[in-house]
């Protein structure tokens, strides 16, 4: 058991406070440093490999923010996933690691066997699945003997879909037993935009897709048992009606973790498991055309060396412009929104879910500012502060967990309410 954490000197350390994502993580912890388990404003620091470019980072934050206190009171802490040392200084000085260093696959791991091995909790933003679901294979027992937390996946990937599911959950009137859900991304003139390395996350997650089966057939795992009546999973592309445009099946990690934190509930707190799918609009057939073009490009060219190298160094070229290596402009991001709608159905109340069809339907929806940037920081920032704040409502005593297995028991939802990523049931019948 890790011990000792309440004498350390900083409740956050954000590790990769000078990338792209992470410097949007200093202006929010900044913002919600009045949220502190004690009251007080939370002690937090940076860190990353150059101490130039986090000084850098602070003083911008300090200009945007108007708080000059950051170029003084915020310590710097040099790290780099490549030198041990680093990562043991930094994490035996941290109650929390926000880790912001991306693609996961890549750097991820040594952060992750630092925490652990130095009593430090562990939060990121990762969607990919195969390093999400190896860190729980290969590092759960150690982390739970450790007493230490490592919840992956906390930004857009994937806490709107896990804890939406719980959401609809807990509003729904009787035995929820399937869930679609559907995102809409909306953006301004300028369209929106992500980042080159969500980018490189996507090319290696789909060259190296095969090593996610074999992982999965490692677990040993049985199937969840299907409560209700199965639901059929849709065509590759459809016209929604739910809200009408064209849609694909949503490719990220969100049912990767949905599945899990599903698994966790029903045989550790043998709750009826939930039926999932996860579904993106994708516009009108003018859209649909320059997806399926994309697509090609990308299936193809991701299956070779040279074309994983062409499609990571020319990203904006080869995604149409969606994704680029200087990331989003600020205007992009201040006119992106998403809305994430589930459409649940089930049997009412008194009724019995061995028999006939579902009974009762449910619409709810979780919406937010522009997803990679200002929900993910948020989502991000806040669930750091709920593991501050309620310990004590965690599973067990540590582990590797989904945010939905770590936090149903938290008030981690009416935060997000509060810091603009918004719950709401739109109908219940």
């Amino acid at each position: 058991m890790a011990a000792g954490r309440s004498s350390r000197p900083y409740h956050l350390v954000i590790f990769g406070a000078s990338g792209f994502t992470g410097q949007f993580v200093v202006e929010e912890v900044a913002r919600c440093a009045t949220e502190s388990p004690t009251g007080s404003p939370l002690k937090w620091a940076v860190a990353g490999r150059s101490r130039q470019r986090l000084e850098e980072v602070l003083k911008r934050a300090a200009e945007k923010l108007s708080m000059p206190e950051l170029t003084t009171d915020i310590k710097i802490i040099v790290a780099d996933v490549s030198q041990e040392e680093s990562l043991d200084v930094m994490c035996q000085q941290a109650t929390v690691i926000l880790n912001c260093v991306g693609p996961y696959r890549f750097y991820g791991e040594p952060v992750v066997k630092a925490c652990i091995s130095n009593g430090a909790h562990y939060l990121d933003i990762c969607g990919e699945p195969q390093f999400l679901e190896r860190m729980q294979f290969e590092y759960h027992t150690q982390a739970l003997n450790r007493g230490v937390y490592v919840i992956g996946s906390c930004g857009f990937d994937s806490i709107p879909a896990d804890l939406g599911i719980l959401y609809t959950k807990s509003q729904f009137k009787g035995t929820l037993t399937a869930v679609e859900s559907f995102l809409n991304i909306t953006a301004g003139p300028e369209g929106s935009c992500g980042h080159d390395a969500t980018w490189q996350s996507a090319v290696y997650g789909f060259a190296d897709r095969g090593s996610l089966y074999q992982l999965r057939k490692k677990f040993g795992h049985k199937p969840l048992p299907v409560v209700g009546a199965r639901v059929l999973k849709r065509g590759s592309v459809f016209f929604s009606k739910e809200i009408e445009q064209y849609a694909i099946p949503f490719i990220g990690s969100d049912p990767s973790v949905v599945k899990r934190t599903q698994r966790f509930l029903y045989e550790e707190e043998q709750q009826s498991p939930v039926q999932y799918s996860a579904y993106v609009g994708v516009g009108g057939i003018f859209s649909l055309v320059r997806l399926f073009c994309g697509g090609l490009f990308f299936w193809f060219m991701g299956k070779f060396s040279l074309g994983r190298k062409l499609l990571t160094t020319f990203p904006s070229f080869f995604s149409f412009g969606l994704f680029s290596k200087s990331g989003p402009t600020m205007k992009q991001i201040e006119d992106t929104s998403f809305s994430l709608t589930f459409f649940g159905e089930g049997y009412s109340e008194g009724s019995d879910p061995t028999q006939g069809r579902p009974n009762s339907k449910i619409c709810t929806q979780v919406i937010g500012a522009e997803p990679g940037y200002v929900a993910t920081v948020s989502a991000l920032v806040q669930a750091a502060v709920t593991l501050l704040n309620e310990l004590h409502s965690l599973p067990r005593r540590g582990g590797v967990y989904t945010p939905g297995a770590a936090f149903y028991k938290t008030s981690l939802i009416d935060r997000l309410n509060n810091h603009s990523i918004k719950f709401s049931v739109k109908s219940n019948q």
